[in-house]
């Protein structure tokens, strides 16, 4: 039956009813969950109306995944750690999705390049997917993207769903707000450049792990876990009724990869027990409406014609002093108005 589903999506320029994609969402189909992907990710205006209809009628299938945030500094192997943690999961029986946010993606239009060949073995699991980021937009537009790409994938019964970051920066403070609980990856002896960001990110994070604690690097590990053990227990913890704890793990020998799952399950247990884990969960659905309001009206703005016709000649008002910036954004304002 799936395979009859899937045979409907992979015929060229043939227009797929709604119902088909339920369906094949319904049943777990990883084909028809691409492209519903790849539907709600398009810009064309037929796309995206269909796109809404479908994410309408998933509501009531999704919200049951644990939704875990992944980031690190350069050299920490999120790939190889999600590889093993995802591949152990599914070992478990679990469905496990993974998707990547690309800051870059939204400069160059591109996405991350060879995810399947990042994580070799979890993409050869029947019970995986791999998703790359949303190519092209602005950042929240991506977030929006990968909100939207979470539901789809509850919605076909995956169990846990894992965020990774791409890169450091602002998609960090993007992945906190769609996630239950996120973790940073790290390594010994990551630089003192590196401690001002390592800083900000401890204050997002409810878990910190180090890596590639193997071989001759092991005590190092475990030693780095002390330290930040130490930092931690001065920090306002990320969740209520949570301490934010450092652990370690091999990816290679796999090596507490799995106490890493039982930590989860710990969190998930807590949280929903207080009540902060559904709390959370409104307060990021209510976030993402006043983010989309926010984005949609400053889409409105820049493409009103006479906003585009204005715009140049009141920029060079301001430029040349002969407007203050307040009374430009009112002339502005009223004009955008004006035309509604």
């Amino acid at each position: 039956m799936a395979q009859e589903y899937s045979g409907r999506f992979r015929r060229k320029n043939s227009t797929v009813p709604i119902s088909n994609y339920l369906e094949g969402i319904k049943k777990g189909d990883r084909t028809v969950l691409a492209k519903a992907i790849t539907l709600i990710e398009s810009n064309h205006p037929d796309h995206f109306r269909a796109g809404q209809q479908l994410l309408k009628d998933i509501i009531p299938l999704s919200g049951k995944s644990v939704r875990l945030g992944i980031t690190g500094v350069p050299g920490a192997g999120k790939s190889t750690f999600i590889d093993r943690f995802g591949t152990e999961l599914c070992k478990m029986g679990k469905k496990v999705a993974v998707l990547a946010i690309d800051p870059s993606s939204t400069m160059t239009g591109g996405s991350i390049l060879g995810d399947k060949t990042r994580m070799e073995s979890l993409s050869r699991e029947e019970n995986a997917f791999i998703r790359p980021s949303p190519s092209s937009g602005t950042l929240g537009g991506v977030h929006r993207k990968t909100r939207e790409s979470i539901m789809l994938c509850e919605a076909a019964g995956f169990d846990v769903i894992l965020v990774e970051t791409i890169g450091v920066g602002q998609s960090e403070v993007v992945v906190r707000t769609m996630v239950d609980m996120f973790f940073m990856l790290t390594i010994t002896g990551a630089g003192d450049d590196l401690q001002g960001m390592k800083k900000g990110m401890m204050e997002l994070v409810d878990g910190i792990i180090i890596t590639k604690a193997d071989g001759a690097n092991k005590e190092n590990a475990i030693r780095t876990r002390n330290e930040y053990s130490q930092i931690l227990r001065f920090l306002r913890p990320a969740t209520e009724g949570w301490q934010t704890k450092a652990y370690t793990c091999s990816s290679i020998t796999g090596e507490g990869i799995i106490d890493i799952w039982h930590v989860v399950q710990q969190f998930v247990k807590i949280t929903k027990q207080s009540g902060i884990f559904f709390e959370r969960r409104r307060k990021q659905t209510n976030d993402w409406l006043m983010t989309s309001i926010v984005e949609k009206l400053q889409q409105s703005f820049f493409q009103n014609e006479v906003i585009k016709e204005m715009l140049p000649v009141i920029q060079q008002d301001v430029e040349h002093g002969r407007l203050p910036v307040s009374a430009a954004v009112e002339q502005l304002m009223k004009l955008y108005l004006n035309e509604k």
